[in-house]
């Protein structure tokens, strides 16, 4: 056997060695735990990706993704992050020169425009302040300003800052132009109900270590009637994220590509156990997750950072003036074991983002709120012991009454 010192070496434990017994808790907003029921699907034997038992694997899993989308379009599937998908969309569906609006509301939102920019396309930034949803006037004010945007870029919710945007109130901006609108919903998806066809969003894509509760490494993207047509008469160069050829291929249930076996394995898993617990369940399960953690940090005194719209698939908090945010989820992490995130850019040191999205439930949660108290009160904050812990039971037991 062996272990690593401090400075990471290697060194032999021998038998008779104190080791400390510590469970690993996985609760940040992606990569996100895996169920068992598909870690064992993906443990089985690797099958060739061009065989009829393959195939059939593919096209339950092509059909339930259209039912979690809530489409009659495909939804086509990437061996890619879901950045993949965020560039696919756009090389896809515009020519350099385009002019696409890009809700930039944090990190993800700036992804969407640096993108763009990348393959030669026109932003108009709408800033928001970190923390804040868009409003749907500031878009239409936009819209009417510009009548030459082609799309609308934006997130479904801004995982950096735990804040969900109005994708209904949006989409409807779009419906009757040729612009489109196009939504990462990498932690919207399966998470809340966002049906694509019913809300008229016109590309919708998400990512598989998140509400998918699967290992990073599948994107899914899924286009309008309205998005296929405008993607006809795009002049930019593609070759792997080439979505006719991938809908063509994957109309034979395959891919153009070498696809991500093992994960489409555990995809087909992870779909059955969804629809095994109702759609409607999980959202509402989601709805209960957040709604107690928000409850158990502000009874701990810590200042929400998305107050007003707040993601059901995270939720992010001021940490106590005086106590280093960084250093908090560090050891939060290294010593307690819990692994949340912490805030990028300005937000750095400041925040702690506690996610309750995919393979979370009500013990999670406890877990969660728990290890934050035992850190604080270690790191100068006064905490009562159980305040928050009670706020989030109160909230969780409802589930159970």
């Amino acid at each position: 056997m062996a272990g690593e010192d401090s400075a990471g070496r290697e060194k032999a434990i021998k038998i008779g060695d104190r080791i400390e017994m510590k469970k690993q808790y996985l609760i940040s907003p992606g990569p996100t735990p895996v169920p068992e029921e598909a870690l064992l699907e993906m443990a089985k034997a690797i099958m060739h990706h061009r065989t009829p038992q393959f195939s059939s694997i593919f096209a339950e899993c092509s059909a339930g993704l259209q039912e979690l989308y809530k489409t009659s379009q495909p939804v086509l599937m990437l061996a890619s992050s879901g950045t993949g998908a965020m560039e696919a969309s756009i090389v896809n569906l515009f020519s350099p020169g385009e002019t696409v609006l890009v809700v930039n509301a944090g990190k993800f939102g700036e992804r969407w425009g640096k993108i763009s920019e990348t393959f030669g396309l026109k932003v108009e930034w709408l800033n928001v302040p970190w923390g804040q949803a868009v409003s749907p006037s500031a878009v239409a004010e936009a819209l009417n300003r510009n009548p030459k945007i082609a799309a609308v870029l934006v997130q479904g919710s801004e995982t950096s800052t735990t804040v969900a945007h109005p994708i209904m109130e949006l989409a409807k901006l779009t419906h009757d132009k040729d612009t489109l609108i196009i939504v990462d919903g990498i932690t919207s998806v399966g998470v809340v109900d966002m049906p694509m066809d019913g809300w008229g969003i016109d590309v919708l894509l998400t990512g598989s270590q998140k509400a998918l509760m699967l290992p990073p490494g599948l994107a899914f993207i899924a286009l309008s009637e309205k998005a296929w047509k405008k993607s006809k008469t795009v002049k930019q160069p593609k070759f792997y994220f080439d979505l006719a050829r991938e809908l063509k291929n994957q109309k034979e249930k395959t891919t153009a590509y070498t696809p991500a076996v093992s994960l489409i394995c555990g995809l087909r898993k992870i779909l059955e156990m969804l629809f095994a617990e109702g759609l409607e369940n999980t959202y509402k399960r989601h709805d209960i997750l957040a709604r107690s953690v928000r409850a158990g940090t502000a009874a701990l005194g810590l200042a929400p950072l998305a107050p007003d719209s707040p993601a059901n698939s995270a939720t992010g908090v001021f940490v106590p003036k005086g106590v280093d945010g960084g250093k908090l989820v560090k050891d939060l992490r290294d010593n307690y074991g819990v692994t949340f995130a912490g805030g990028q850019d300005d937000l750095k040191g400041k925040i702690i983002r506690i996610a309750h999205l995919g393979y979370f439930d009500t013990f999670d949660m406890i877990t969660a709120i728990s290890s934050i108290e035992m850190a604080l009160a270690k790191h100068g904050h006064p905490v009562r012991m159980g305040e928050g812990v009670a706020a989030a039971q109160a909230v969780l037991n409802a589930r159970y009454i």
